[in-house]
Order: structure tokens, then C-alpha cells, then sequence
């Protein structure tokens, strides 16, 4: 099943409660919410309190995204304001085993991210104790951003592991998805696709996730 996560960067924050609700009535399974702090990446965004507020109007998995330095000292706030999984950094951890295991202990899905620059191999000792990998195709920070070509291959070559090693492990894949290039990613091997402006800009958020649900379907197909 290929999922689609609307992030919340690209949203009209004066509509976000009526934009949430419309993400969910169209289909889209998750809610992608990046959290960034300044300081592992130059942009700041949001946080716990926003998180907890608009839990109430979505029953969609909450995918929080950590861009933050020591996520460990946050994990279990974040779950309790409504995260339903949780992915930090390779690059922001110290001791990626104990953030996994914080993270199943406070009952959330884990998640690891790595940035274009980091090899792929470095997540690697970690697949088979978490619930998702994350691969960056920009650098973390900005929404807007064109997608990086080469993150198709190191999409193809994670899918590649995952199989191989009958691993459990859905490839999410973050930065420059759209509407143009969705068939692409999913070939390449993605599951869950982070659209930001793809979902919120141009047309109507409705017709935009139809389009990626008709995407969707047709790769069931073949």
C-alpha cells in the first residue's frame, strides 16, 4: 500500500484545522509535521503545542519529523501531544540504538532519516528495529525545494536491501515530491510520500491527493 503524508510546512496556517480535515475526507493516510529548531537545520518551524492542538481534528497517523539536535529529550512529549511515529536524524544522534528504543517504549513507530550527503549504509545496522527509513531528496530545512535526481538510485538501492534481507521497513521519502514525479519515486521503490506543496498549492487540495491516489493505483497495477 503507498501511502501519501500532506507536510504541514506548505499549508495556509490561518486554514490549517479546515486544510487538515480536507487532507483526511481526500484520502491521505498520514500527516507529515516537521519540527525543526534552528540549529540542526537554519529554519525553525513548530512544535509540541501546535501538535497537540490539531490532534483533536485528525484520526491520521501523525508523522513527526525531528530536524532538532538531542531528540532524545523530547520523544516522550511529543508522543504525548500526539505523535503516532516518530523519525529523528542518523546525523543528530549519538546513540541511535537508545532513541529506538525510547521511541517503541513510549509506544510510537520509529522512524530514521538520513540526509542526501549521508551513505546509506550507515542506517543500514538499524532496519530490522524500526518501522521506517526515511530518505532525504533535498537538504533538510526548506520546503519548496527541487528534488535531488540522485535520490532515485539511493531510493533503488534501499528498497534493494530491505528485500533482500526480508526486512519490514516502509522507504518514506521526503522533498521535491509532486503531481510530475510521483510515478518515478514509486518506482524507485517508495511508500510513503511527503508532498507539501504537491498537496496544498495550485488546485484544490482534493483534486491534488486525487491525482496521487490515481498514481497510486496505477503502480498497484503493474
Amino acid at each position: 500500500m503507498y501511502i501519501l503524508a500532506p507536510s504541514l510546512l506548505a499549508a495556509d496556517f490561518t486554514r490549517l484545522g479546515e486544510q487538515i480535515s480536507e487532507t483526511q475526507a481526500a484520502g491521505a493516510q498520514y500527516l507529515h509535521i516537521d519540527v525543526m529548531d534552528g540549529v540542526f537545520v537554519p529554519s525553525i518551524s513548530f512544535g509540541m503545542p501546535l501538535i497537540e492542538s490539531i490532534r483533536p481534528v485528525s484520526s491520521q497517523f501523525f508523522d513527526v519529523h525531528l530536524m532538532i539536535v538531542h531528540p532524545e529529550k523530547y520523544i516522550e512529549e511529543f508522543v504525548r501531544c500526539g505523535a503516532d511515529g516518530i523519525t529523528f536524524h542518523l546525523e543528530a544522534a549519538k546513540d541511535p540504538q537508545s532513541i529506538i528504543d525510547k521511541i517503541h517504549q513510549c509506544g510510537a513507530k520509529v522512524g530514521i532519516s538520513i540526509k542526501p550527503g549521508t551513505a546509506l549504509e550507515e542506517v543500514f545496522p538499524y532496519l530490522e528495529q524500526i518501522e521506517m527509513v526515511l530518505i532525504m531528496s533535498v537538504e533538510p530545512g526548506f520546503g519548496g525545494q527541487a528534488f535531488i535526481p540522485g535520490s532515485y538510485e539511493r531510493i533503488r538501492r534501499m528498497r534493494e536491501y530491505i528485500d533482500t534481507h526480508g526486512l519490514n521497513v516502509k522507504i518514506e521519502v521526503d522533498g521535491g515530491v509532486g503531481k510530475k514525479n510521483v510515478r518515478e519515486v514509486l518506482n524507485a521503490g517508495a511508500d510513503v510520500f511527503v508532498a507539501g506543496s504537491g498537496v496544498f498549492r495550485k488546485n484544490s487540495i482534493s483534486d491534488n491527493i486525487s491525482k496521487f491516489r490515481e498514481a497510486f493505483e496505477e503502480g498497484k497495477q503493474e
